[in-house]
């Protein structure tokens, strides 16, 4: 604020010979608040200003009041402004005004605060000027003073006499200074003539210095020339040390020793030694290929020739390592290759030496061992090689991607053929798990049957990718097996074999990956890999999935090291994928709960795998894989629900628990002992939401078909099964499902209950009911009774046709025909007549109640009591 104030003081009023006394932030009271600013200063206008009011003199309110001809309403920016101001205004009025401005709503305090001394003190910031004009005597200038005015008694009664004499006595001084000055003068001229001693003196000094000068610059010419012959000697030596130290660098490093050139040229490349001494060379040969040399050295004849003879030294051994390598792939092919028979081989060879053999008796024998050959001592000797095969990657890129493609053509024809012989020992003891397996090892499904002939037999080799051919053998075109045809031991055995079959598949590809990526170095630089294959994408049920053309068949640059793996894997195990799916068909036409199996096993060592690696070949192959699993397993449920929409019921015999009730029952039997602790439990949850949604709206098809058993009861007996069935399993994303299933099962029994109770009483039920709709229809219950269909000799007459007799037989009958609704299966026989019986006796209390409502004082009574009743139940539940 004190800034804003001398800008306006400069700026403003200053120009007009005001001065500004007092100003305040404000804004006018209303709805547009526009900041300005009031000034205070001694003027005429101050004459107009009538009244000052604070609005409020006890409490802090920003609000004042000015009145002049019209009241202006101002709003300061603080109370203390406000107030700083008002007093300002208070001071003014108290110096130059005669009408004085009446202020209201002022507090006294602010005001003898402005005014400490009486109304002849001077206004706040009145004398600023004089303030800022004076100026604080020293100590020493109040001393003089004092001092002089103590010589002078008169000077403050006379002061006329006290300023001529300080003239006379500062005349008195001037005086004797000029005298002084005078007496000086002789003085004044001895220094001069002393001064020109001294320059004289100066001038004989510069010429002995120019002299000297002349002296030292003939010295600091030869200086110079001896300084010139000394830099041109440490040049020269310079240039000497480097030039020494080129050649040295050259000599280091461009100079390969003899041993190493005889060891690239002839040296051993299948004995240890051999192999070592190799290395090293290739190593330091790769450094002489790899030295950076320094500008101009290319330019020198005997760097051109060592170069020259590097790139030769570098070819003949790369050619050599390369041919030497291909005579090792193919003699570790033809090794593993030698002796190998197929399954088929094999049982031919075994029939045509033992006649009379059994023929099922000799391929279980060979079945019995589901193993893969392993390729350690393989990879062992060729992993000596690896950094040789580092150093043709490094040096000859071409003659490295050769060999990869050399091979992985041998390793995917040998894995391809010890895979397939596998899988057919493994479809083999797959058939095996059926009963017909265990006797003479035929299979027996729904739709066709495989006998244990030597035809039949063949046909169990389900061909591989290279055939490329749909998967009809006889076995495959058999159709689902039927669940009801395999136990839980054959189930099991299945398990077993398919996690045998991932267990043998997993170490294979896994020691196969990490061999790869050892001996070709495709672990850790990334480089431009060789054109392997191209990947395509293969419409598969309107899903794009990635799959691998023939090798080699399209050029394409790979990113990474990764990439180049997981293409090698591709290929070398390119009939995998296709045999997993295979083998997955047969345990499916086998039996679809096998699915189940499979979905589990499969998703496990998908989890597993990629943790191990989440791009690796494996990971991709098993993940693949596991979608047709997935889709198995949901066309198994589709399956089952599509059983039970087709399920079809006889129109002359009692319904009772329906199939595929019992079937849901078994499903989730076999599923909870499959997924237990599994991964893939989610999917199971939400077949289990699709099964159980299924089987609710078909028992309730089927119970509004059902023409010999009453709908009631085919809704009680089934979803008292389902509710029995889900509280024993515990199946906690079916509980919504258990507590419907719990409230159909109550609801149906209460409705059958009551529909069945209306037979033995039927006309006693009709009458009551009239009675009932009287009543509804707004009739006093008093009144009842003189309606001529429901006076008292009509009640007594239709009670009299019910004594106790009559009841009993009929509540005999109702127990023969509820006996015959119900299923022997469930056993709610008696849970249904103790239902009945308190039915009954709800409805008799009912019917007396409605006797003593309506027909007061009429002593009409049942022919029959509770205790009668509670008899009647008891003795024929006992008889029956």
């Amino acid at each position: 604020m004190t800034a804003i104030k001398h800008a306006l003081q400069r700026d403003i009023f200053t120009p007009n010979d005001e001065r500004l006394l007092g100003i305040v932030n404000v804004c006018k009271a209303g709805k547009k608040k526009k900041n300005c600013f009031l000034c205070a200063t001694a003027d005429l206008g101050l004459r107009d200003l009538t009244e000052v009011d604070a609005k409020d003199a006890s409490k802090e309110n920003p609000e004042f009041d000015l009145h002049f001809e019209k009241v202006y309403r101002w709003v300061a920016s603080s109370t203390a402004e406000k107030n700083s101001f008002i007093s300002c205004i208070w001071k003014l009025n108290q110096r130059y005004l005669r009408k004085k401005v009446e202020f209201v709503n002022v507090s006294s305090q602010l005001l003898e605060e402005s005014v400490p001394s009486g109304e002849s003190q001077s206004v706040a910031g009145g004398d600023e000027d004089a303030l800022d004009e004076y100026q604080e005597l020293s100590t020493r200038e109040e001393q003089d003073i004092e001092s002089m005015m103590e010589t002078c008694e008169y000077a403050i009664s006379n002061a006329e006499a006290f300023t001529e004499q300080l003239s006379r006595e500062l005349q008195v001084l001037d005086g004797a200074n000029i005298q002084s000055i005078m007496a000086s003068e002789k003085q004044v001229n001895i220094l001069m003539q002393l001064l020109d001693e001294a320059l004289a003196e100066v001038d004989t000094i510069e010429g002995k210095l120019s002299s000297y000068e002349e002296m030292l610059q003939s010295v600091k010419d030869q200086m110079d020339q001896i300084s010139q012959s000394n830099r041109l000697i440490q040049i020269s030596n310079t240039n000497n040390g480097k030039l020494l130290d080129e050649i040295q660098f050259l000599v280091n490093y461009m100079d390969l020793s003899k041993g190493h050139i005889r060891a690239l040229l002839e040296g051993d490349l299948s004995s240890p030694k051999g192999i070592e001494a190799c290395i090293n060379a290739s190593e330091a040969l790769l450094q002489c290929i790899n030295v950076a040399l320094r500008p101009g050295h290319d330019k020198l004849t005997a760097v051109k020739q060592q170069r020259e003879l590097f790139s030769e030294l570098r070819d003949k051994f790369a050619r050599r390592l390369t041919n030497h390598l291909n005579n090792v792939f193919i003699h570790q092919f033809n090794y593993f290759s030698h002796f190998k028979m197929t399954i088929p081989q094999f049982y031919r060879s075994s029939c045509l030496s033992l006649p009379g053999h059994d023929q099922s008796s000799t391929l279980s024998q060979h079945a019995a061992e589901l193993t893969l050959p392993k390729h350690n001592p393989l990879h062992r000797d060729l992993l000596r090689y690896a950094k040789l095969m580092e150093w043709l990657k490094n040096t000859q890129k071409e003659m490295y991607d050769g060999l990869s493609r050399t091979y992985v053509d041998y390793m995917s024809r040998l894995y391809e053929r010890e895979i397939k012989e596998f899988f057919e020992v493994a479809k083999i003891k797959m058939a095996g798990t059926t009963k017909e397996a265990k006797g003479k090892f035929g299979l027996h499904g729904s739709s066709g049957k495989l006998t244990g002939s030597t035809s039949s037999l063949n046909k169990l080799n389900v061909q591989g990718s290279n055939s490329r051919r749909s998967q009809s053998s006889s076995l495959l075109d058999m159709g689902n097996m039927s669940a009801s045809d395999l136990d839980v031991a054959d189930r099991t055995k299945f398990d077993k074999i398919f996690e045998q079959v991932l267990s043998e598949l997993e170490p294979l590809c896994l020691a196969e990956q990490d061999f790869i990526s050892k001996f070709f170095k495709l672990q850790q630089h990334v480089v431009v890999a060789p054109p392997l294959a191209q990947m395509e994408m293969e419409e598969c049920d309107g899903n794009a999935l990635p799959r691998m053309p023939p090798y080699m068949e399209h050029r394409h640059s790979l990113s990474s090291d990764k990439d180049m793996v997981r293409l090698m894997m591709n290929k070398i195990f390119q009939s995998i994928e296709t045999e997993l799916n295979s083998l997955i068909a047969l345990g499916d036409k086998i039996d679809s709960f096998n699915s189940l199996y499979m979905l589990v096993k499969m998703s496990h060592h998908v989890w597993t795998a990629e943790n191990v690696d989440p791009a690796s070949y494996l990971s991709t192959t098993l993940g693949n894989v596991l979608v047709t699993v997935k889709r198995n397993f949901d066309k198994c449920i589709s399956g089952q629900i599509r059983q039970m929409e087709e399920v079809k019921i006889s129109k002359k015999s009692k319904v009772g628990i329906l199939s595929f009730v019992t079937g849901f029952e078994e499903f989730a039997e076999l599923a909870e002992t499959i997924f237990r602790n599994a991964e893939r439990r989610g999917d199971l949850d939400k077949a289990y939401v699709k099964l159980i949604r299924a089987v609710f709206m078909n028992v309730e098809k089927v119970a509004s078909e059902s023409q010999k058993t009453p709908r009631d009861v085919v809704m009680m007996e089934n979803f008292h099964h389902i509710f029995s069935t889900l509280s024993r399993l515990k199946i906690s994303c079916l509980d919504a499902e258990r507590r419907e299933a719990k409230q159909k099962y109550t609801d149906h029994l209460q409705s059958y209950v009551i529909n069945s109770l209306g037979q033995p009483l039927e006309k006693l039920n009709h009458f009551f009911e009239g009675v009932e709709a009287r009543v509804a229809q707004g009739v006093r219950e008093e009144e009842v009774s003189y309606h001529l269909a429901f006076n008292k000799q009509e009640l007594r007459k239709v009670i009299k046709e019910y004594p106790g007799k009559e009841v009993k037989k009929g509540l005999d009958n109702l127990y023969k025909k509820v006996d015959k609704h119900l299923c022997e299966e469930e056993s709610l026989l008696q849970v249904v007549w103790h239902s009945m019986q308190d039915e009954f006796i709800r409805q008799y209390k009912h019917f007396e109640d409605l006797i003593g409502r309506c027909y007061p004082g009429s002593g009409i009574t049942m022919e029959f009591t509770i205790q009668d009743m509670l008899e009647y139940f008891s003795s024929i539940a006992q008889s029956h």
